[in-house]
């Protein structure tokens, strides 16, 4: 396990040599391992993840919480050199006992948390309803306060400035603006904007959230952030010193792989016999 004080001293010391952070999102032992061995800062589990890895679409599947506890085992069995982070969906009805629950995810083997699935991308509608039974963003913004407070290390999604500047004030060790669903691949979002308008939407996220405390740590996820060049891109023209991989790390190099090794097997001909 790792404490919050050490992994915060190992993102500035790095960062101090102009070394980008990245947070390499693993939901099966083997992407984990893998990630570790490319030189990933720490490792994001999402239930999520486990619909990427089914072939579909990210999309949010059953229990997500028992979910992302479970998936703990596998990953932590295999990797021990790097911080895990777990996905909490703090809106979960069954489990309102906000501090209980990240103790079971301490508990797990998660040394970190993130607030993922995240209200915070859904939508108005979505979100007023949520917010109306009390289940709504501010459960998520209660999740990073208390993790605080537990002095649990803390990344949080945000897609609006007013989100940013929330999970800021609660105490967030990082924020993510979330500019949507990553593009590329076999099932990827090609709606959406260009790197230059998520940029312009990453800027104005990031200053809301240094206006509520400064030493906030700025990464960045999603929508055309993509590959590395865009990450390079994002990191010159904003505050943000890392980047948030999903389908990016877990999905994408995947399809890719797999696709050109079947096609190597396949165009290796049969020799003819006399």
């Amino acid at each position: 396990m790792f404490e919050r004080s050490e992994i915060l001293a190992k993102i500035a010391s790095q960062v101090a040599e102009r070394r980008a952070v990245l947070a390499a999102g693993s939901s099966c032992g083997l992407v984990a391992k893998c990630a570790v061995l490319g030189g990933a800062d720490m490792l994001v589990v999402y239930s999520t993840g486990l619909s990427r890895l089914m072939g579909l679409p990210t999309s949010r599947i059953g229990d997500s919480n028992a979910r992302t506890l479970e998936l703990a085992a596998e990953i932590r069995n295999v990797v021990s050199s790097i911080p895990v982070i777990g996905g909490v969906e703090a809106w979960d009805p069954v489990r309102l006992d906000l501090d209980a629950l990240l103790d079971k995810f301490w508990a797990a083997g998660f040394s970190g948390v993130i607030n993922y699935p995240t209200i915070s991308t859904m939508g108005d509608k979505w979100r007023d309803r949520r917010s109306r039974v009390g289940l709504g963003f501010e459960r998520e913004v209660e999740m990073i306060a208390s993790a605080r407070k537990k002095n649990i290390y803390s990344l949080a999604y945000v897609a609006s400035p007013d989100d940013a500047k929330a999970m800021a004030s609660a105490g967030a060790d990082c924020i993510i603006p979330h500019v949507g669903a990553t593009r590329g691949g076999l099932v990827g979002h090609e709606e959406g904007q260009s790197v230059k308008e998520a940029i312009k939407r990453i800027n104005d996220i990031n200053a809301a959230a240094r206006s509520a405390r400064s030493d906030v740590i700025l990464l960045c996820h999603g929508g055309a952030i993509a590959e590395p060049e865009d990450t390079a891109e994002v990191y010159r023209s904003t505050q943000c010193v890392g980047f948030v991989g999903a389908s990016s790390i877990e999905r994408i190099p995947i399809e890719r792989a797999v696709k050109a090794a079947a096609e190597e097997f396949k165009a290796v001909p049969l020799p003819q016999h006399h």
